[in-house]
């Protein structure tokens, strides 16, 4: 698993709100094919893009942008992030 958890920062709600993206902590050696091979599966969706992020203290985040058809506030919904 490359995936660790949801994150539930005000960034992170804007962005499932606003732009039907999901935003997750990774693994440091995670890639992005990794990251939407998993988020497909995990959730029976289709991706449409990943953005990664390193912050200044290491850590790892993936922006997953889902395809159109698909909601990122109804996953939101089942991690309980919103």
């Amino acid at each position: 698993m490359v995936v660790i958890y949801p994150l539930s920062t005000e960034k992170a709600i804007n962005s499932i709100t606003l732009d039907n993206t999901l935003v997750f902590a990774v693994e440091k050696n995670a890639t992005r094919s990794e990251v939407k091979k998993e988020i497909e599966e995990k959730f029976s969706v289709k991706v449409a893009s990943v953005n990664v992020v390193v912050s200044p203290t290491g850590k790892k985040k993936a922006y997953v942008k889902l395809a159109k058809g698909y909601s990122a506030d109804e996953i939101a919904a089942k991690l309980k992030v919103i």
